[in-house]
């Protein structure tokens, strides 16, 4: 498992996703949001209270714990001004992954409203929106200048996990495949302490890469 530096504020533009020049648009809605039950239901991701007992190599980050498969990479994005985990992101041939985990209610499935958003927000952007249904309901697959993405979601209790891959066009017809099956063997350790709906749950890192990172921060 490699690691990569650290990175700081303006080295990857997350804000509103809009990583390179808008394109045209093209926005298709799906008929409807629920999941695909025709092969049964999914087997993940899982809480950690349902958590099988297997031998899935997984990178422990305190609220999520991440499948990171052979050969795939590990990256982590540092704020510099606060030194705090910004995301940490699995490179993958197919392109860079990111699972993150949220709060969200106890009732209500929280994806299927913050999919919709995130639609709207990539479609202003200038991207090309395709709005599917795979296994845990609602998928995004998005063209967006040069680059690919796609988003999953699944809502679990009081948690919404969602994943994204991205990467250049050359390479992203595998990405919608590796980032379901990244999020099929995620597990979510949402907590018992209460947390405003949509925060993100917090981020730890292993001891080994902090300590990377921290050697790292010293010699710059």
């Amino acid at each position: 498992m490699g690691i990569f530096g650290r990175k700081g504020r303006g080295a990857v533009k997350r804000g509103r996703h809009a990583l390179p020049e808008p394109g045209d648009l093209d926005y298709v809605a799906a008929e409807h949001d629920e999941p695909d039950d025709s092969a049964g239901p999914p087997d993940g991701p899982y809480d950690v209270e349902d958590a099988p007992d297997d031998d899935v190599a997984r990178m422990d980050l305190g609220s999520v714990r991440v499948p990171v498969p052979p050969g795939a990479q590990v990256q982590v994005e540092m704020d510099q001004e606060s030194q705090s985990v910004r995301a940490v992101h699995v490179v993958t041939p197919h392109g860079q992954a990111t699972i993150s985990a949220y709060a969200a209610p106890r009732t209500a499935r929280l994806w299927p409203e913050v999919s919709d958003e995130l639609a709207e927000q990539l479609r202003t952007d200038g991207g090309v929106v395709r709005k599917l249904v795979g296994e845990w309901g609602r998928e995004l697959s998005i063209r967006l200048g040069d680059v690919s993405l796609f988003f999953v979601g699944a809502d679990g209790p009081r948690w919404m996990l969602r994943g994204v891959i991205a990467g250049p066009h050359e390479v992203a017809a595998g990405g919608p495949e590796a980032l379901r099956a990244l999020v099929r063997d995620t597990i979510v350790v949402r907590g018992d302490g209460p947390m405003p709906v949509r925060n993100p749950l917090p981020v730890t890192l292993p001891e080994a890469i902090a300590e990377h990172i921290a050697q790292r921060g010293e010699q710059e």
